[in-house]
């Protein structure tokens, strides 16, 4: 299996077609497999690079250095050891904010920065919905807890006719899914992660990407990222916070347009 040691852990990854290479990262549940239909869509023209976030999947389970800035610093690692750097950087959710602090700290691997249904500064909404869900894995466990996100993750119009869909991220977040205490610190991470007065310096061409129906990070924080980055596109396509899965070839077909516009 393909593993980068970074500081105190293994990183586990994934690379998978050929072309101008692509670093796809996961959100909370931090398992690259998540991304679903669209590692297939991008690996058709691109080399896409798949991490495991430290402390999910099959990369380390560690309490150790969940923080955003390591994060980002073992993804540009990762491209480091590959060789491949710059890279269009695609991050969804807490990859976005990871995708951030690339472009911020880690700016000579970064060729394009796609911020997907993501946050820069957490407001009173943000921090309600995800003291509830710590409260839901402290009370009731991963596997219910993730049951329960999957009724605002996904737009509630998609799930009417999609529920194997639906299920099958269910399953594949539990899988992957680290011990309830590595969790906690993880939503701790994303509280705490809070880099919107640093968006201005962010100098790689930068699409912000949201769904329309996105419960859990609404759209109204991905306009204010978009407000702080110089010349930064602002996308709203249908869906919820996982539009990405919702609608594949609609919001592949929007990055790409993007990479398009920027180099290939």
């Amino acid at each position: 299996m393909p593993m980068i040691q970074s500081t105190d852990a293994d990183i586990y990854y994934e690379v998978s077609g050929s072309g101008t290479p692509v670093l796809l990262i996961a959100g909370l549940g931090g398992v690259g497999a998540t991304w679903g239909p669209q590692v297939e869509l991008f690996a058709r023209r691109h080399t896409v690079i798949l991490p495991d976030h430290r402390g999910t999947g099959r990369s380390t389970h560690t309490p150790k250095g969940q923080t955003i800035a390591q994060h980002a610093a073992d993804f540009a690692a990762i491209v480091d050891e590959l060789g491949v750097g710059p890279v269009h950087v695609v991050g969804s959710s807490t990859g976005g904010a990871i995708g951030q602090a690339m472009a911020l700290d880690h700016a000579g691997c970064v060729k394009t920065v796609t911020i997907a249904s993501s946050w820069a500064r957490v407001d009173p909404f943000f921090r309600r919905q995800f003291s509830a869900r710590a409260e839901m894995i402290t009370k009731a466990g991963i596997q219910a807890a993730t049951e329960m996100g999957a009724l605002f993750l996904f737009d509630p119009r998609f799930q009417m006719a999609n529920q194997p869909v639906v299920q099958g991220w269910v399953d594949a977040a539990v899988k992957g899914a680290s011990q309830a205490d590595i969790a906690l610190q993880r939503m701790d991470m994303i509280l705490a992660h809070d880099r919107l007065d640093d968006l201005p310096r962010i100098a790689c061409p930068t699409m912000v990407i949201v769904g329309e129906a996105d419960f859990c990070t609404p759209p109204h924080l991905s306009e204010q990222m978009a407000a702080a980055i110089p010349g930064a596109e602002l996308a709203k396509l249908p869906g919820g916070h996982f539009f990405f899965m919702e609608h594949p070839s609609t919001f592949n077909d929007r990055v790409e347009a993007f990479f398009t516009r920027h180099g290939g």
